[in-house]
């Protein structure tokens, strides 16, 4: 199989879908890989590297569109990049539809079999794909709020670990999952005050026996929900329901019950976010202020760890790679019911139930597809 990737044009993205050592993989298993030239730059690859792993350099990216049966990316493709995709090619990369008709319209319009790492499972209903990036944003999440709480940035002038005499920052952490687990971890290990929100029994048990007594769990209701809210300085959104929308669980109204200049975190926001007043944001222009919150919604927060993100995300997403062009996405989708779970769309159809749902979107089942 050609399978190719390009160079990430969403603002300050500098991952790349497949790293040298990737394309390596993809070679030595009789396959042709084709790079568009500078792509990766982000992660400090050369086109020599590429080269040296037996990778082919193309100058423009249409000419991989054009040419290649698979293209590997990170994140979404943007306008310009969905309206070169075609019927009968492959596109493997993070999609996150639910929140997006116009992406979702063009690529049902294109006819492309679009496999989105995001909603591809694993044992235990687990998101393997989504995991390496998950723990990025959560690690990152911290970073960001602490710098939003500096008085220079908007924020309340509070340091998370506090010193001797003085308190900490109080951080909130709605949902346990992978994003709110290794965010609970970074503000614990900076002393911060820290409190984790979740639903489920199970996931409070994990997270109270892992923590030992450095970080709080309390179960998310609503009057629990509003009263850390009201208290917190920096709260996080962790939020996930698999290939759907975020629920709005933080209201507008709440914000008037936090201290000016106590800041949001929105991890959930290629999912639409979890607060009622989170809209995407750039690594360009990371925050803006509601009510006297200040909201980061970075939409592509791993992309400013471009390095670490990308050999991360490979090591997850190359295995099901190198299945789809060894076998065809069709046979490979159908010995891995975890990879089919990935297909999202094909042929104009939408194929995955909880993206057809959320945009009014006639629903066909992967097994229809697969026959």
């Amino acid at each position: 199989m050609r399978v190719g990737t390009v160079k990430e044009i969403k603002n300050h993205e500098y991952r790349v879908g497949l790293t040298p050592e990737s394309a390596r993989e993809l070679v030595a298993h009789g396959h042709e890989v084709w790079v568009e030239t500078g792509a990766g730059n982000g992660i400090g690859a050369s086109d020599g590297d590429y080269v040296a792993a037996g990778a082919a350099i193309k100058a423009a990216a249409a000419e991989i569109f054009a040419n290649c049966e698979m293209v590997v990316k990170v994140k979404e493709p943007q306008a310009i990049e969905r309206a070169q995709l075609r019927r009968g090619q492959v596109l493997y990369t993070y999609l996150h539809l639910a929140p997006d008709p116009e992406q979702t319209a063009d690529l049902v319009k294109s006819g492309v079999t679009a496999i989105a790492y995001e909603t591809v499972t694993g044992i235990g209903n687990s998101l393997p794909l989504l995991k390496p990036m998950s723990q990025v944003a959560g690690r990152m999440s911290i970073q960001a709020g602490a710098t939003a709480l500096e008085k220079a940035h908007g924020g309340r002038g509070v340091l998370l670990g506090g010193v001797p005499g003085v308190l900490p920052a109080k951080v909130v952490v709605i949902g346990g999952g992978v994003v709110g687990f290794n965010a609970a971890q970074m503000a614990v290990g900076l002393g911060a005050d820290v409190t984790i929100l979740d639903r489920d029994a199970a996931t409070l048990e994990r997270l109270d026996s892992h923590f030992e007594g450095r970080a709080r769990t309390l179960y998310s209701g609503r009057a629990a929900l509003a009263a850390e809210v009201a208290e917190a300085d920096l709260v996080i959104g962790a939020v996930l329901v698999p290939g759907a929308a975020a629920p709005k669980l933080v209201t507008r109204a709440m914000l008037g019950t936090m201290r000016p200049g106590a800041v949001l975190v929105d991890v959930a926001i290629d999912q639409g976010g979890c607060f009622e007043t989170s809209k995407a944001t750039t690594h360009a222009d990371p925050t803006y202020v509601v009510d006297g919150i200040v909201h980061y919604c970075v939409a592509n927060m791993p992309g400013a760890v471009a390095r670490t993100s990308t050999y991360a995300l490979n090591n997850a997403t190359l295995p099901h790679a190198l299945r789809i062009a060894d076998l065809g996405w069709q046979a490979a989708l159908k010995a891995d019911a975890h990879l089919a779970e990935g297909l999202n769309v094909h042929d104009g159809k939408v194929t995955y139930e909880a993206v057809a749902r959320e945009l009014g979107y006639a629903y066909t089942p992967v097994a229809e597809v697969l026959g």
